[in-house]
């Protein structure tokens, strides 16, 4: 089978201490900003959202607003 090398976002359940690859991808999209997340730099996200953030701040402002 051929992998493919393109840029994919991959889909993610996200639990208190880590996540499962649902679908492969290399990146997730923050739910807040639209920015591409590699999977290795990614460190915030809500597990009752289920939504990745970019950033401290950016998961901070998510929470606030629910």
């Amino acid at each position: 089978m051929l992998m493919s090398h393109l840029p994919r976002a991959a889909k993610l359940h996200y639990m208190a201490n880590s996540f499962r690859v649902l679908s492969p991808g290399d990146h997730v999209i923050c739910a807040k900003s639209g920015a591409a997340i590699p999977l290795d730099e990614l460190r915030y996200w809500s597990v009752a959202a289920q939504e990745p953030y970019a950033s401290a701040e950016l998961s901070t402002e998510a929470h606030l607003a629910q």
